[in-house]
């Protein structure tokens, strides 16, 4: 399988795992889940979803790269910086958009997708750099993430795009601002 093939795919199993992901925490509200997808609708928590998804792509990338023994260096450094550049991608084009029209499910889930296509072409470029070595660090990257969002979820900043705005509260104990 090519590298562009293997990045196609990522995009579609990208998008394909926001869906499951935005309703974990609905379904099984515990500890674990709350690190992984969003505790409340607020803008900052969907971000779980799009890093997570792009993650889990990742995963399955590095499967098939395992299993057909290809040499593809960097595949799980470049899907975390696919991954987390993702975010900034996302907001850059959301925000000013949801500050004029508000909450547009249709684009919503257009953006996510550009989000997670520039995100999957920012991995493939850094996949094909030489000599980087830093998949050993990736894991330790992904915990510093995640623990982040996990404070984050948790001890929730009372601004901006930390609050739900159907329920006008922050994070997983759903503090009125």
């Amino acid at each position: 399988m090519s590298k562009k093939k293997l990045k196609v795919l990522g995009v579609v199993l990208a998008f394909l795992f926001c869906f499951p992901l935005h309703f974990l925490y609905d379904k099984f509200p515990n500890f674990i889940t709350s690190i992984f997808a969003p505790v409340n609708e607020s803008i900052w928590e969907h971000m779980k979803i799009l890093f997570g998804s792009i993650l889990l792509a990742g995963v399955i990338q590095k499967i098939i790269v395992v299993k057909k023994k290809l040499d593809y260096d960097n595949i799980c450094f470049s899907n975390f910086i696919g991954a987390i550049s993702s975010i900034p991608i996302f907001l850059s084009m959301f925000l000013p958009i949801y500050s004029i029209i508000g909450e547009n499910f249709p684009l919503t889930i257009f953006i996510m997708f550009i989000s997670i296509v520039v995100a999957e072409i920012i991995a493939y470029i850094i996949m094909n750099k030489d000599n980087l070595h830093l998949e050993n660090v990736t894991i330790i990257l992904v915990i510093i993430v995640y623990t982040i969002f996990t404070i984050l979820s948790y001890y929730p900043i009372k601004a901006g795009i930390f609050i739900d705005p159907i329920s006008k509260t922050c994070g997983i104990a759903n503090e009125k601002v």
